[in-house]
Parts: C-alpha cells; sequence; structure tokens
C-alpha cells in the first residue's frame, strides 16, 4: 500500500448526527409548529457527542488485508520430480491450506505535514520458523528462519509532505519495482496467489529501509529511494535475486547502496502506465565480505507496467528483466560458504525475466439488478513467462526446468468492494523432459480501511 487515505472527517460526521436528531424531534413536534423548540433540544442533545468527536483520534488510519487459500496440486512434490520426471509422472498429488499474507495498516497524522505509516505482516500464518523441502540440491529438510520472526514489519516509515508534489518518506519502505511489489494487495490482481513471474525473481513484497521521495502533479507521479544494496550470498537458482533482500540478520548489511525508481502516467482515462527500476551494488553485501572484494555484483532491473480498467474490462500486464554481472564469481563464492551458511549455494544467472498478462471481464455488468447492487463476477486468464536463468556467463551451467510458463482461467467474485471470493485452475508449463504442474485453487481475501 503505497499511499494511505485520508482520515475520517469527524466535522462533517458531528453535523451529520446533528441535522438526523433535528429531523427526528421535528417529526414529533411539527403538529405544535416548534420548530424552534426541536432545533435547540437537538443542539443541547448533540452538544456532548460534538464534544467527544472533538477529542477523538482524529488523524488515526486503521486498515488490512487477507489472503485465505485452498490449494489441489495434481503433480509430485518429491524434490526429485525434476531430475527424474518420469519416475513421478503419474504420482496423485497433494493439498495444502494456507494464509499466505494477513496484514494490519496503522498510520497517524500528526500535523504540520507530518505522519506515521506502519504495516505488519503475518505471512503464512505467522509461524517463527519453517521447514520446506529443499528442491535445488540434496531433497533434504530445510528449516527457514523467516525474516522478522512471528511478527514481520514490512512498514514503518515518518514522513514530512511539503505538498501533493513533494513528499519525503523515511524508514522501511516498500521498493516500487514491478507491479506487484507497488500493487500487493489481494484486490489487485486476478490470481489467488500473487502473480507468479514477478514475485518468482524480485524480492516479493520488496521492503527496506531507505529514504523516499515521492509526490504528484497532474497525471504523473514519482518516486525515487535510497536503500542498501540486495545481498548476493542470498541469490540462487530458482529464484534469482528474490532471498536478496529477505536478511537472516538482525539488520540489514550496507557495504553497497543502491537506487530504486518508479514513475506512473495516468493521462488515458482508465489507464495507468508506469516504468519502475533499480540499480545498485551486491556482491560484498555479506558478512564474509572479505570473499567478494574484488567483486561488484551489479544488479541492473527494468520494468514496464499497466493497468486498464474502463467498459467493464481490468486488464493488467508486467514484463521484468534484470541482469547481475560478475554472476560466474558469485556462483562460485556463494558455493564455498559451507553448509551452516545461510546462502543457498545454488547457481546464479547473469540475466532473468518475467512476462505477466491478465484480463478479465465483469459479466454482472450486463445483469441490471446485480449492477445496480454493485456487485461484480470477473472470469479472467492469465499468462505468464519467467525464466530466473534466462542467460548465464562463463561455466554457470543453464537448469531448463527454471524456464517456466503458466496458463491461469478463473474467477473473481465481489459482493462488495472490499471482499473478493477467488477460484482458478492453472498450469504451469515446463520444457518438454519434465512434467507439467496443474492446480486447483479456491481462495478468500479482504482489503479495506477500518477507519
Amino acid at each position: 500500500m503505497p499511499d494511505y487515505p485520508k482520515t475520517y472527517n469527524f466535522a462533517a460526521g458531528k453535523w451529520k448526527l446533528l441535522h438526523f436528531v433535528y429531523q427526528k424531534l421535528n417529526m414529533v413536534m411539527l403538529k405544535n409548529k416548534t420548530k424552534v423548540l426541536a432545533a435547540a433540544l437537538a443542539c443541547l442533545l448533540c452538544a456532548p457527542l460534538v464534544a467527544q468527536t472533538n477529542n477523538s483520534p482524529k488523524r488515526l488510519t486503521i486498515g488490512g488485508y487477507g489472503e485465505a487459500v485452498m490449494s489441489r496440486m495434481f503433480y509430485s512434490d518429491n524434490y526429485k520430480r525434476y531430475s527424474n520426471a518420469s519416475l513421478y509422472k503419474d504420482d496423485n498429488g497433494y493439498g495444502q491450506f494456507d494464509l499466505p499474507h494477513v496484514v494490519i495498516y496503522l498510520g497517524y497524522d500528526f500535523g504540520h505535514g507530518w505522519s506515521m505509516g506502519t504495516e505488519i505482516e503475518f505471512e503464512h500464518g505467522g509461524t517463527e520458523t519453517a521447514v520446506e523441502i529443499e528442491e535445488e540440491e540434496t531433497g533434504e529438510y530445510e528449516t527457514e528462519t523467516e525474516r522478522g520472526g512471528e511478527v514481520a514489519l514490512e512498514q514503518f516509515w515518518l514522513q514530512k509532505s511539503f505538498n501533493k508534489a513533494l513528499n519525503l518518506r523515511m524508514g522501511h519502505i516498500i521498493v516500487p519495482v514491478g507491479a506487484t511489489n507497488q500493487h500487493h494487495m489481494p484486490n489487485e490482481f486476478f490470481t489467488v496467489y500473487r502473480p507468479e513471474g514477478e514475485s518468482s525473481i524480485l524480492p516479493c513484497t520488496w521492503h527496506q529501509t531507505g529514504i523516499s521521495l515521492w509526490g504528484r502533479a497532474a497525471d504523473w507521479r514519482y518516486e525515487v529511494l535510497f536503500i542498501a544494496g540486495l545481498e548476493a550470498d542470498l541469490f540462487g537458482a530458482q529464484n534469482w535475486v528474490k532471498g536478496g533482500s529477505a536478511s537472516p540478520y538482525e539488520f540489514d548489511i550496507a557495504n553497497a547502496y543502491a537506487v530504486a525508481g518508479r514513475l506512473d502516467n495516468y493521462s488515458v482515462p482508465g489507464l495507468r502506465m508506469a516504468v519502475s527500476g533499480y540499480y545498485g551494488k551486491t556482491a560484498i553485501n555479506s558478512l564474509k565480505q572479505y570473499k567478494y572484494d574484488e567483486l561488484d555484483g551489479n544488479l541492473l532491473i527494468g520494468a514496464f507496467d499497466f493497468h486498464y480498467n474502463a467498459h467493464n474490462w481490468v486488464i493488467r500486464g508486467n514484463f521484468d528483466y534484470g541482469h547481475l554481472s560478475d554472476s560466474e564469481q558469485i556462483t562460485k563464492q556463494n558455493k564455498t560458504l559451507g553448509k551452516t551458511s545461510v546462502s543457498p549455494q545454488t547457481s546464479v544467472a547473469s540475466d532473468a525475466i518475467a512476462v505477466g498478462c491478465e484480463a478479465g471481464y465483469d459479466i454482472f455488468s450486463q445483469i441490471a439488478k446485480l449492477r445496480d447492487k454493485h456487485q461484480k463476477l470477473y472470469l479472467f486468464g492469465r499468462y505468464d513467462y519467467y525464466d530466473s536463468m534466462y542467460k548465464t556467463a562463463g561455466s554457470v551451467t543453464d537448469n531448463p526446468c527454471w524456464e517456466r510458463q503458466k496458463m491461469t482461467f478463473g474467477v473473481n467474485y465481489k459482493p462488495i468492494d472490499q471482499i473478493v471470493i477467488k477460484g482458478e485452475w492453472s498450469k504451469r508449463l515446463l520444457k518438454s523432459q519434465f512434467n507439467d504442474e496443474p492446480t486447483l485453487s479456491l481462495g478468500v481475501a479482504y482489503s479495506g480501511f477500518f477507519q
């Protein structure tokens, strides 16, 4: 959530209450022609409530979003399914229930242009540690400590707003590179889980401590950030640089720094178009800095995304491309860190790519009764292509199982704007030597502000 909304207008609320009481008293006294008395009584009755309203926390913003998901995977979960695919072609598959994200927003306007925003996230139920099967190498059980422990503080910032076009934000903030990082609430994409391409190669949701300058003027919104560089020893084959922001330490290593930026345009009615990017050094951002002293690990990411919402259609798309220098040397050094290292110690590609597009049509728009109730039912389709090892350098071997396509078809039912019920069938398409991976998923989600 990049920008918090305006807080509740208590002044307007108290006069609505006063007018309501006056109307009720006036109806009772109408026969006696005592409208003046009704008005006086209304003021007397509402005076304590108005006083209480004036003493209320006028600038407090509370909100959040959450997702609950049930999925059935019709393919094997054996870690060898990519190395010996034929042995697991007829496996029965597996299922799971999940709470991908449950988030609480809290914001406060101190006045004089100063405000605060926080986002506290419970990811996958908020467990302190997660155990999974390591698919990339040995198939061993791997215990992973989630960032921030049981509760992840995804945002915490103080902001000074000079005017609409100039705002300075300082603290732990969202890095708005790509469509999903900037628009990651469950009513901002059709799929049950977040779009798979971007969230597989980039940190998602990407949040780091730093400084941001942002604003909006006319049809343009901009944002530029200064943050720590990603940690190259956390890069890997399956997810490229995705793990680089999730420092397992009590701090983010900042031996090298990075800049990021985003520019959105709203000049066409119903259409938002945006470009975003990132540049920073990554190699020496390690506790074993001496292993990477001769390397830069320059990471450059460029992204384009758009969102169209008009004529009962919603269409979204993204294109992301990234390049990492010294990827061969980073791969070699990562594999020397030892079994107790936080590094996945797998090959790192020099280039990665993600392309995605989804389109949905609101069929309730053609039914007057449902349209008048503001209910919506989107039928949608989505296509993703992504490869975390799109290009490799030197002796780094490309593993073809990480080139993936995904087709998704489903429905989104919105009984009200803040709630969405999702259902989808998807199929992950891999190279011919591997088995395709079909999945059926159901989900329910909410997103909104309570005050």
